[in-house]
């Protein structure tokens, strides 16, 4: 067993998170991150973290994951005021492709951070989400993806060859699927709500993608035996060198963009397990990005004890 790095939890995010906004009454609002920075003030752990700022990615780094011509055409779509929509539930505010870069360049940071040992661990908080990003379409709420740019840094600049991404949000990830469907580097591991949007994710695109799709009103007990049965046994098996988390909170019991029924203490057990993932095999390295989580309150309570867990605090 290998030891993890010394160091501490980084927490990585850019006011142009906050500024990113589609419409009135979206559900994944500016008040996300807030609600996520007043709960880890109130549990005593915002000052144990080390805060870093998100870089915007580069285009280099972008487009190891998307095609030119997407990116050209959401520039050309933003506003100059108001919002344009790219899809029913995806907008645009005059704020948001600036979001975007630092969304996908804090994946980028966070694998710089703990590749190098200048941190254990980083959590991500930032908006717009990614998962559902695909190479060439944005969907979903989300613009790039996040968690697929951080993979591909992580392979191409420090030639990793075992890169496990592990996603609890309640959506499948079909964009993360899209982008590393024929990849042998990369293991993903998903669970999801099924059937439920984007309907995909039942019949995995590749051997490299172990998706369990789970039925509506799914409780904590499940999850948990899911993940003990199905995911720890691939991932030992995969021996990953650097462990990444979609870690979307939209399967609370208390989020109602969703039917399913886990609460804190199986994100904080679900932390936990990956944690020791990484510990057995990538020298402790891992990195967590924000995907979706709707309920302010249910939220803030979901990642502080999942920042809880990471930084063992």
């Amino acid at each position: 067993m290998q030891s993890a790095v010394a160091g501490p939890t980084a927490y990585i995010t850019h006011p142009a998170c906050s500024m990113h906004d589609m419409g009135k009454g979206h559900p994944e609002c500016p008040e996300r991150l807030a609600a996520i920075q007043d709960r880890l003030i109130a549990a005593g752990l915002w000052d144990f973290l080390l805060h870093v700022d998100a870089p915007p990615a580069t285009l280099a780094q972008l487009l190891r994951v998307h095609d030119m011509a997407y990116i050209d055409r959401l520039a050309l779509v933003i506003p100059s005021r108001g919002y344009a929509h790219l899809d029913p539930d995806t907008a645009v505010n005059p704020y948001s492709l600036r979001a975007a870069y630092h969304a996908a360049g804090a994946g980028v940071a966070a694998v710089d951070l703990v590749m190098s040992g200048r941190a254990q661990n980083a959590f991500c908080a930032v908006r717009p989400p990614g998962h559902h990003a695909e190479h060439a379409r944005a969907m979903g709420f989300c613009l790039f993806n996040n968690v697929a740019v951080a993979a591909r840094h992580a392979m191409e600049e420090y030639g990793l060859q075992r890169v496990v991404i592990a996603d609890f949000d309640v959506h499948h990830g079909n964009g993360t699927e899209d982008a590393f469907c024929d990849e042998p580097r990369v293991l993903m591991v998903g669970i999801f709500q099924h059937p439920f949007y984007p309907y995909s994710g039942d019949t995995p695109r590749g051997a490299n993608m172990l998706n369990v799709p789970l039925a509506r009103g799914t409780t904590g007990s499940v999850f948990r035996d899911t993940v003990i049965e199905r995911w720890l046994p691939a991932l030992d098996a995969f021996a990953p060198e650097l462990v990444l988390i979609s870690a979307g909170f939209d399967a609370h019991l208390e989020d109602d963009m969703s039917s399913m029924g886990l609460v804190e203490a199986d994100y904080a057990w679900v932390t936990r397990e990956l944690k020791k993932v990484a510990e057995r095999h990538a020298q402790g390295r891992l990195v967590s990005i924000l995907e979706g989580g709707y309920d302010p309150s249910a939220l803030g309570r979901s990642v502080a004890v999942h920042i809880k867990e990471l930084g063992e605090f």
